[in-house]
């Protein structure tokens, strides 16, 4: 189902997909990169949908700004936040007795690390996972801000990501002890072995529907 809100900048697309029973919680899933052509029908954000659809879960990709129908344009991050936090409140209201997870990817991590603070103190997600998310400048020439975000976030990482390395989540995770879940010789994209990659997810996002 594409079903939409307006925001900031005018319409947000959302792909949402119910599950077959009762839903245990809702999902929002978010896409790589806009400027690299990244949209919500990626094989990352559409294989974990897939996934927690099976599980039970609603899962909701929204389209970042001036993706597919999405008005708008790139905001670096801050606009895509807004935005993020918008629909994260209307899912609250919508459903109101269901965990909200947040399962953010690539640039989508990095977006879902400043939507994960922003709702902290008020209505915290449940669930956090942030999968090869880019930390300072990247190869590509884009730099991304680090954020202080919550403990128990699950963050996922391929060993030989060239497009947000390794070794820049390390650095930054250094200081608060942060753990990393580390998946040896694969690339940002977890090319080979993106579902048990997503195992990882559902056993995170499992923890949380059972409570």
């Amino acid at each position: 189902m594409i079903d939409s809100l307006i925001g900031p900048a005018g319409h947000i697309q959302l792909l949402i997909e119910q599950p077959a029973g009762t839903p245990v919680g809702i999902a929002m899933i978010s896409h790589p990169q806009p400027l690299l052509g990244g949209n919500p029908r990626h094989i990352v954000p559409h294989s974990i949908a897939k996934r927690l659809v099976a599980e039970g879960w609603i899962a909701v990709r929204p389209s970042f700004r001036g993706v597919g129908e999405s008005a708008g344009s790139y905001d670096e991050g801050i606009g895509e936040t807004e935005d993020a936090v918008l629909i994260a409140e209307h899912l609250r209201v919508q459903y109101p007795d269901l965990p909200l997870a947040l399962v953010g990817f690539s640039f989508g991590a990095h977006v879902y690390a400043r939507v994960a603070c922003a709702l902290e103190a008020n209505a915290p997600a449940d669930a956090i996972v942030l999968m090869g998310m880019p930390v300072g400048l990247t190869p590509g020439g884009r730099e991304y801000e680090a954020f202080p975000i919550p403990a128990r976030s699950l963050l996922l990482h391929g060993q030989d990501d060239a497009m947000a390395p390794l070794s820049q989540v390390l650095d930054w995770a250094r200081a608060s002890h942060h753990p990393v879940v580390v998946v040896p010789g694969v690339d940002h994209f977890f090319k080979g072995v993106l579902p048990s990659v997503v195992d990882h997810v559902v056993r995170h996002l499992r923890a949380v529907s059972a409570q």
